[in-house]
């Protein structure tokens, strides 16, 4: 460093200098230090350097701080990019719910977005009086876990959202959505409930929905769906409930309906559904099973004598206007905590079975506009939960219990 310092006046003469020393050169004199104030010089930077040092490195460290946030903001900036998008396609805001989603607000305060770690992980707008067509810029939002954006006014078709491979759970329900549901939707492999029921969808359901393992809620009724129930849905084996109720759905109810160890809710009334009920779903023992509605198909023949001992917990069993045949098995007296039972509009035959009147806890027993006939059973009388009992348009004879 004391070589900086300055020029003795021998240095050396240049010959662009015009014979003149770099000395006589310059504009001011320099003069070379002493040994005792070059020490002194080099005690006094190494001084100032040691003083520097802690603010150098806090320095260091606040700027690993900012550019860590910068990237943390960078990141939320997409999130940010993608929920306006979504807003600019909004066409009616009815309720003012969107007021927030504003650049001078933080993103994780906007009304319905919930954050993990600066990442949108939660869409919740379900029921806010929104109008129009669901941006595909929400495909964007890769650490979503929730969307739900049901009851609302939406229209068009779904977005494509393939890219959300964190998506948990999906409810567009009750919207105008129209179009087909797309295939791409069964790459968010970690899906667990899908709702994008009360809509105006059409086709099929899509063979790959198999590849949902993950999958335990399907709610696609009130659509207008047509084709079969695709049995690729047994790859689903973790399903709780199969909503798929007032659609047009044909063929039969596939055999694989029997292979769901925890299904809860069976729902495929409303629909064109033919032949009988698949021996797999009463065969074995469906301990899990609370709901099943088979109203309103094509169904026939007869039910199998020991068709109530395999539903110990059903609470609601539907299989009115169909085409079923035959007594009623007494084993339907056995599904003790039964609620529910509508037989109505069928063509049964032969007397009720008195075995009913084991069913303690049923409040609802509809049987109207079958075959009939005899004496009402007295059983029905010790019934201290039914509300409702309906046997008329039947055979029957005698008085009421």
């Amino acid at each position: 460093p004391t070589q900086l310092t300055g020029f003795t006046a021998d240095t050396p003469q240049s010959p662009a200098g015009g014979g003149k020393t770099m000395q006589e050169r310059l504009p001011f004199r320099v003069i070379r230090p002493s040994k005792g104030d070059m020490a002194i010089s080099q005690a006094a930077r190494l001084a100032t350097m040691l003083m520097l040092l802690p603010l150098l490195l806090i320095s260091c460290g606040v700027g690993s701080i900012l550019c860590s946030s910068m990237t943390t903001v960078h990141d939320n900036s997409t999130d940010m990019i993608s929920l306006l998008d979504f807003k600019r396609a909004i066409t009616n805001d009815s309720r003012q719910a969107l007021t927030s989603w504003h650049t001078s607000f933080p993103l994780c305060s906007w009304e319905g977005v919930h954050c993990s770690s600066g990442r949108v992980t939660k869409l919740y707008l379900r029921q806010r009086g929104l109008f129009g067509r669901i941006s595909s810029s929400l495909g964007n939002l890769t650490f979503l876990r929730t969307l739900d954006l049901s009851k609302n006014g939406f229209t068009g078709e779904l977005p494509p959202l393939n890219r959300l491979h964190r998506l948990e759970y999906l409810d567009l329900g009750k919207n105008s959505l129209r179009g087909t549901i797309p295939d791409t939707l069964t790459n968010c492999s970690k899906l667990r409930s899908l709702d994008l029921s009360a809509n105006l969808l059409m086709g099929e359901i899509p063979l790959g929905i198999g590849r949902l393992s993950n999958l335990r809620k399907v709610w696609l009724s009130s659509n207008n769906l047509t084709g079969t129930i695709p049995p690729s849905l047994r790859n689903n084996s973790q399903l709780e409930d199969i909503v798929l109720t007032d659609n047009r759905f044909m063929g039969t109810i596939p055999d694989e309906m029997g292979s769901f160890p925890s299904l809860v809710y069976l729902g495929l009334a409303g629909n064109m559904l033919s032949g009988g009920i698949p021996e797999t779903l009463y065969k074995y023992n469906q301990s899990s099973l609370e709901y099943l509605y088979l109203y309103s198909n094509m169904l026939g023949k007869t039910l199998p004598s020991n068709f109530g001992d395999t539903f110990p917990d059903l609470k609601h069993l539907c299989l009115d206007n169909n085409n079923f045949e035959g007594h009623l098995p007494a084993s339907l007296g056995n599904i003790s905590g039964l609620r529910l039972l509508n037989f109505s509009s069928n063509n049964f035959i032969g007397q009720v079975p008195g075995s009913f009147g084991n069913l303690e806890q049923l409040e609802y027993l509809i049987l109207q506009r079958n075959n009939f006939w005899g004496f009402i059973p007295i059983e029905l009388g010790g019934l201290k939960q039914l509300t409702h009992l309906d046997l008329s348009d039947n055979n029957l004879q005698g008085g009421v219990p």
